[in-house]
């Protein structure tokens, strides 16, 4: 390995830099350079007053050569040793320069371009900083590792990006179906409502219409009996008229009385009760009390009870009847599973929207900031809490049909906490007192429940 190294060398050295093939008639620079006498001319042929070695640029004046005969026996002495020739047809497969057919052995740095060592001394490159292409690949080569590194680091942050777009999607997807479900279970209610009502009035319809039928059947009877009356009586005058004056004086004063006390009955007259077909005002006053006074709502988990698990954002909270082992919070309920909101209220209208899952009974509403979390004592008015309690009897299958939607309002002012079902627009329940202090919104989950999750809703 060794001697075919030093071979190797020797023959590099026997060859001339500018044409890579074996020196001819080899001459030497003042600068200890060995070139072919034709390539050096060559080279500087188009060169007047300096003439740099193409080597290391040290500067020639008067074209200083000095012919080397040592140096050409050595080059035929080389020639004769093995391998030669395949060395020749590697230097021989080396690109060349285009303009001056020389090897490309230097790099511009400013370009970014291959050069021959002719055209480092071009007017186009004189100023350019120039380095031997060794050097430079091995430059370039570490700025593309880097960058390899860089673009790999990018390609994970795309494939995360396209991740969570498509994570997104489906979220979004999920809720465009969620509301779609909901949609579609409000046009039932409606549908229901609508034909409920409509059987209402057809109904009332049906009796009127039997009403006016009575009515005229008794009128046309009286009618009817007011004819066979005056024909009567018309028969008796006719006969009257044509008897003796003493049967026609005899009973005239009972004829004349009938005749002058004669009464026609009324006419037919009926007044139709107006019907109309409205949606209930609850369907409108609810969405303007949503769009006006919807507060975005978020858990206190330093409040929660350790059965109630909160998610990060959070909105939800989920019931587990073997909760993991937390640290007691000082704020934490002890007494039952229950939580409160991050935020209270001591003026102004507020609502807010929760969504229950699962199987259980829960309850939500508003408490005095002051309401016990550490004694048993049932959340009443009494004590400073009202809420209503719900049942959810369905499991939670992501389906809203499957959850109870219920909506709470209140006015501090006028004192008042009012429960919807958001899915039928109807009111639940609705507290009255005189509120004082700050009020929290309250939820609870009672322990005999098997799996539940309670959810902020945010949409309005």
């Amino acid at each position: 390995m060794a001697q075919a190294a030093s071979l190797a060398q020797l023959q590099a050295e026997a060859s001339c830099p500018i044409c890579l093939d074996y020196l001819q008639d080899p001459v030497t620079t003042d600068c200890g350079h060995n070139f072919c006498h034709s390539c050096i001319l060559q080279r500087w042929e188009d060169l007047q007053g300096d003439f740099p070695c193409p080597v290391c640029l040290q500067h020639c004046p008067d074209r200083s050569l000095r012919r080397n005969t040592q140096l050409c026996r050595m080059v035929d002495v080389v020639k004769q040793l093995p391998n030669t020739r395949r060395k020749r047809k590697r230097q021989e497969e080396k690109p060349l320069c285009e303009k001056h057919h020389q090897v490309l052995s230097l790099f511009c740095e400013e370009d970014l371009e291959l050069l021959c060592p002719q055209c480092r001394v071009s007017s186009d490159h004189c100023d350019h900083p120039l380095v031997p292409m060794e050097q430079a690949a091995a430059c370039h080569r570490k700025r593309l590792k880097d960058s390899i590194e860089r673009l790999t680091k990018h390609l994970e942050e795309a494939y995360k990006a396209l991740e969570m777009q498509v994570s997104k999607s489906y979220e979004l997807m999920w809720e465009v179906e969620n509301q779609k479900s909901k949609l579609q279970l409000e046009v039932e209610h409606m549908k229901h409502f609508l034909g409920k009502m409509h059987d209402d009035i057809h109904f009332r319809l049906l009796k009127e219409e039997k009403d006016v039928q009575d009515k005229m059947i008794e009128k046309n009877n009286q009618l009817s009996d007011h004819i066979s009356m005056l024909k009567t009586l018309l028969d008796d005058i006719n006969d009257k008229c044509v008897q003796p004056d003493t049967n026609l004086l005899m009973g005239i004063e009972k004829i004349h009385s009938t005749f002058e006390n004669l009464e026609s009955p009324a006419g037919f007259s009926y007044e139709l009760n107006k019907e109309i077909f409205t949606l209930p005002p609850q369907y409108f006053g609810l969405h303007k009390m949503i769009s006006t006074f919807q507060d975005h709502l978020t858990l206190d988990a330093e409040t929660a009870h350790r059965s109630l698990v909160i998610s990060q954002d959070g909105k939800t909270a989920t019931f587990q009847t073997r909760g993991p082992n937390r640290a007691r919070k000082s704020k934490a309920f002890t007494s039952h599973p229950s939580i409160l909101g991050s935020e209270g209220f001591d003026a102004g209208r507020h609502f807010w929207q929760v969504e229950g899952r699962g199987l259980g009974e829960w309850s939500l509403g508003v408490c005095k900031e002051s309401f016990p979390r550490n004694v048993p004592k049932p959340p009443t008015p009494d004590n400073g809490c009202w809420q209503i309690q719900v049942w959810a009897t369905t499991p939670d299958t992501g389906v809203s049909g499957n959850s109870c939607h219920i909506g709470v309002f209140l006015d501090y002012e006028l004192g008042e906490v009012s429960f919807y079902n958001l899915y039928d627009r109807s009111n639940l329940y609705t507290f009255s007192a005189i509120f004082t202090g700050k009020l929290m919104p309250y939820f609870s989950v009672r322990p005999s429940s098997t799996s539940l999750k309670l959810r902020i809703v945010d949409e309005e």
